[in-house]
């Protein structure tokens, strides 16, 4: 019996193995399904471990589907794509194979890398065609904001529908079947011919179909399984169960940063809360552009239409340095440099500005006169919205023994 050349070895096995079970009977009848599982399951571990090694382990899952997240943390823009163990395990070796590009050099982790908080330090990400058209976005926490639109200009109704995008995107993966190249079906016929990932597919959802709606709902929830919950602020939250009191494990200049940042203008505040809220400082689902309008690389040009921005959380890496430049053109090099944007806002011009901060009484745009130690404090807060977990945990790691 010989397989067909579209057939894959592996799996070719797999379906003929299958074929003699059913075939032959014990002196009860038909093979027990238990006895055939059982089978499958031994094929399934050969395969993970050849290409995985420890990684993976479909008999003893990571925990993604019941993490722990804090009591006061309730945005959550999961919808009808609950996260499970098998599926999230599934979108975890998406993310990371570079066989989603047409060369197999770029995987969604060459752009959102774990070690920054899944985004990235260069200002733009260089695709199999070129470079990106936006700073790559930090992923983590992606899950806890009401805003269920991605991207920086909301083009994405869904995660689910933001996470095949960049592959059907000539600059970034290259499948945009367009102008000579391949199509998102030319990715899945050439996923189904690997040998991991029909097997892998059959053990989650149960057959061999591999489709563009089964890669959105796996990559989406390992994305949405990427959280990080044990910052200082979680910890002084935790101790004050009042975001407004000062935290006992804060310097008095991160309580001031604190409070500038909940504090609105006409209180003496910064006004940051107004978009950015907090626990999870997510964006406000509201929120227009911020004032930033640069294209990287050509100052003749503007870009209005960014009217997203990831949350907060993790900015800053454990090492006190920036996870990449800010804003989505990157053109901010550090906190300060947000601040001050902020601080003082130009709104001339500019017909999507967010109304928050056009200013009062002209609508010329936001005056905040903020001091520079006000600034820094601002600064000193943000730090402590940083994790830990989040860089090593091996959960969110590449699988992958070479990739």
């Amino acid at each position: 019996m010989k397989a067909p050349k579209y057939v894959s070895k592996t799996l070719f096995i797999v379906i003929f193995f299958q074929f003699l079970l059913h075939s032959c009977k014990s002196d009860d009848g038909y093979i027990s399904i238990e006895s055939e599982d059982e089978e499958i399951s031994t094929e399934l571990s050969v395969l993970i471990s050849d290409y995985f090694g420890n990684s993976i382990d479909f008999n003893g899952l990571a925990n993604y589907e019941n993490q722990e997240i804090p009591a006061y943390i309730t945005k959550d823009n999961t919808a009808a794509n609950v996260i499970t163990d098998e599926k999230a395990t599934l979108g975890r070796i998406l993310f990371y194979d570079k066989n989603l590009s047409v060369d197999n050099t770029i995987s969604c982790a060459s752009c959102h890398q774990q070690a920054f908080a899944f985004g990235d330090q260069v200002a733009v990400s260089q695709g199999v065609n070129g470079a990106t058209g936006r700073h790559s976005m930090r992923l983590i926490n992606s899950r806890f904001s009401d805003e269920v639109r991605f991207f920086w200009d909301e083009r994405a109704a869904t995660l689910e529908q933001q996470t095949t995008q960049p592959i059907q995107d000539h600059a970034e993966m290259g499948f945009s079947g367009q102008d000579g190249d391949p199509s998102l079906n030319d990715l899945l016929a050439k996923l189904a011919d690997t040998e991991y990932y029909p097997v892998i597919f059959e053990h989650v959802y149960g057959d061999l179909q591999i489709t563009e709606t089964r890669l959105q709902e796996s990559i989406a929830q390992f994305i949405r399984s990427i959280q990080s919950f044990d910052s200082r602020f979680d910890q002084g939250l935790s101790q004050t169960n009042n975001i407004n009191q000062n935290f006992p494990n804060f310097t008095t200049q991160e309580n001031q940063g604190k409070r500038l940042f909940m504090d609105p203008p006409n209180q003496g505040g910064a006004g940051c809360m107004g978009c950015h809220r907090a626990p999870e400082f997510d964006i406000d689902p509201r929120s227009l552009n911020n004032g930033v309008i640069g294209v990287f690389g050509d100052i003749s040009v503007t870009d209005e239409k960014v009217t997203r921005a990831p949350t907060l959380r993790d900015v800053f890496g454990p090492n006190g340095l920036l996870n990449g430049n800010l804003m989505h053109d990157a053109g901010k090099a550090s906190m300060i440099e947000v601040v001050e944007h902020y601080n003082a806002i130009d709104a001339t011009g500019n017909t999507n500005l967010d109304p928050r901060l056009r200013g009062d009484p002209g609508q010329n745009g936001q005056q905040l006169n903020l001091t520079e130690t006000e600034m820094e404090a601002i600064e000193f807060f943000m730090k402590t919205l940083t994790g830990n977990d989040v860089y090593a945990n091996e959960k969110w790691s590449n699988p992958f023994l070479s990739n």
